[in-house]
């Protein structure tokens, strides 16, 4: 993981994320956390997944594994992926719709090429993102929602297409009940397209998924793979001289620092040293009908994200 400087005065960091391959073609590119930005607002963990083009017979394969603390949040672009979980949850993502599934106080879920999708192969591009949850809902009660495409807010005007799939941005608010201020957001800008990102939220910074924008006033611009965090307050125009898309995250920062280890998310590292435990000992509920799970790690070391 790296950094880059610019020279805007709105633009606080720019991550340069690494790309870990995954085997058969699959590779995902972590932006958070970082060593360089721990959160964005609730944010604390933001992959990209993908792109890929799985030939006939291969597929993603996330055996069970659990999670307390958080709220995942699956988007995809292309593709599909098969969701199960311990609340008894099966249920498949495609382009466009959103995944939302509340850990709490313990879930366990996998993610797979779903059999038919597998015979056929095909490509699979998306995002998924962890959201911590306030210190007072860390225990809440698992739970799991799926919400499809037309359901999720949308605008498309002088070559600007958003897509708010979590929060509330722009006048927009999506359906999806969240538990603190935050807001996710897809923006497609056209060739030659501008927009003002205003400061609606505290914290917030953009994700180029394609493309290349700039802002204005700086030399130079951002390109894909980077997560340009800026600074509370600013305002910015974004440009895309040739098209571009971008993820745009953020929301309230919380009081207390967050602690994580693997899968685990919590304001207090004795509870993540329970959810170890439990997950050891197999005290968790399983995924119906699946038998393998991943092991607890012995790396990475626990560390905390103010």
């Amino acid at each position: 993981m790296s950094i880059r400087s610019s020279d805007h005065d709105a633009v606080d960091t720019v991550i340069l994320p690494p790309v870990r391959d995954l085997g058969d073609g699959f590779s995902v590119r972590r932006a958070l956390p970082s060593a360089h930005r721990r959160m964005v607002g609730p944010f604390i963990f933001f992959d990209q997944m993908g792109p890929a083009a799985f030939n006939s017979g291969e597929g993603l394969d996330v055996r069970p594994h659990p999670h307390i603390g958080l709220a995942t949040v699956t988007y995809l672009l292309e593709g599909e992926i098969l969701h199960r979980d311990s609340v008894g949850s099966v249920q498949s993502i495609r382009p466009g719709e959103v995944n939302w599934m509340t850990a709490g106080s313990g879930i366990v879920h996998s993610e797979r090429t779903a059999p038919d999708m597998r015979v056929q192969g095909g490509p699979l591009f998306g995002l998924q993102t962890w959201v911590a949850l306030p210190a007072a809902r860390e225990e809440a009660k698992a739970g799991f929602s799926h919400h499809k495409a037309d359901a999720i807010p949308k605008t498309d005007a002088d070559g600007v297409a958003m897509t708010v799939i979590v929060g509330k941005h722009d006048g927009l608010i999506s359906p999806v009940e969240t538990f603190s201020d935050m807001v996710y957001a897809d923006i497609a800008l056209a060739p030659g397209a501008r927009y003002q990102l205003r400061a609606e939220h505290v914290e917030r910074a953009i994700y180029v998924v394609g493309g290349h924008v700039e802002a204005r006033g700086q030399s130079g611009g951002f390109d894909a793979g980077e997560l340009i965090v800026f600074k509370p307050g600013a305002e910015i125009v974004l440009h895309a001289e040739r098209g571009a898309r971008l993820m745009l995250i953020g929301g309230e920062p919380f009081p207390e620092k967050r602690h994580i280890y693997w899968n685990f998310v919590s304001s207090r590292p004795e509870r993540i040293e329970q959810a170890k435990h439990d997950w050891r000992e197999r005290n968790f509920a399983g995924v119906p009908d699946e038998a393998d799970f991943i092991p607890l790690p012995d790396e990475p070391k626990p560390v905390s994200y103010p």
